[in-house]
């Protein structure tokens, strides 16, 4: 999808334990320069990989 049909959208990202909730903040940066509106949901196990302030 290009940048454009992008904007304007609403995302929820749920963050579960993993190699991957890393990979959820890149994702999250990228979505929000694509203009969507992010909301992340961060489970107990995904914290021990990242913090919720990241």
């Amino acid at each position: 999808m290009t940048s454009a049909a992008l904007s304007g959208r609403k995302i929820l990202l749920i963050v579960g334990g993993g190699i991957a909730a890393y990979k959820a903040l890149e994702l999250t940066r990228l979505l929000k320069k694509a203009g969507c509106e992010v909301m992340s949901v961060l489970t107990s196990a995904g914290a021990e990989f990242v913090t919720p302030m990241s």
